[in-house]
């Protein structure tokens, strides 16, 4: 029997309830104190969980805990009003989804000044600025799939139009990001895990990984043939 999915305590239905009334709610004051009283602690503890568990540490400020208020300033001013609970989404599914994204580009920021490359277009304008005169340099596998995950979160909107299928690509990516930590192996085993993370059914969770598969092929293939990677196996 698949082990049962926890809940994090810290944001349950009724923080859900309450983010519905603020949003439905023309009273400002009525809001504000909504958002102080039941609001403002999940959001700050989700985006605090978010940093530590996926290492989001290549930060521009001078601490995490400057980070962590930033993010919830994000989720209030920019996100909060756009949660549409008929679209089927959860609402910790949800915003932890918008945390995830906004950490991933926030932290690439700062991070490709450390990296010899950083994204796709990064690999192909080094081929095309040194082709003529200089062998180019291939990248390893890993660094392609760090460089594929981040290139599918910016497409993520472009791909999945329905919320679940966003928050299954979500977890798939999770697992890719989080691979070297990973203890699964088996195909079966990952399918059921990725269905506790999401509560998806099958046929979904094929889809979505399809759609993912096609993309990654395309663009291994593109910069394979260019002589960019190293593995042709994968």
């Amino acid at each position: 029997m698949a082990r049962k999915k926890s809940k994090a305590n810290y944001f349950t239905s009724e923080t859900e309830e309450y983010i519905k009334k603020y949003n439905t709610s023309t009273d400002q004051e009525y809001r504000n104190k909504i958002f102080t009283d039941h609001i403002y602690l999940p959001f700050y503890k989700l985006a605090e969980n978010i940093i530590h568990t996926f290492k989001f540490y290549y930060t521009d400020v001078d601490q995490i805990e400057d980070l962590k208020h930033e993010i919830v300033a994000v989720l209030l001013e920019e996100k909060i009003m756009k949660f549409d609970p008929d679209n089927g989404a959860k609402a910790y599914s949800y915003f932890g989804t918008i945390v995830k994204r906004w950490l991933i580009n926030y932290n690439n920021k700062n991070y490709k000044r450390l990296k010899q490359i950083g994204s796709f277009s990064d690999i192909e304008e080094s081929y095309e600025e040194y082709k003529d005169t200089h062998s180019p340099k291939a990248i390893s596998l890993s660094t392609f799939l760090d460089s594929f995950i981040d290139n599918m979160y910016d497409k993520l909107d472009e791909l999945f139009v329905k919320e679940n299928e966003k928050q299954i690509a979500d977890a798939v990516l999770t697992i890719f990001r989080t691979r070297n930590d990973l203890d699964i192996f088996k195909k079966k085993a990952l399918y059921i895990y990725i269905r506790e993370m999401t509560d998806c059914e099958t046929p979904h969770l094929t889809k979505v990984i399809s759609t993912i598969k096609e993309e990654f092929y395309l663009k291994y293939q593109k910069l394979y043939d260019l002589g960019l990677i190293h593995n042709k196996r994968l």
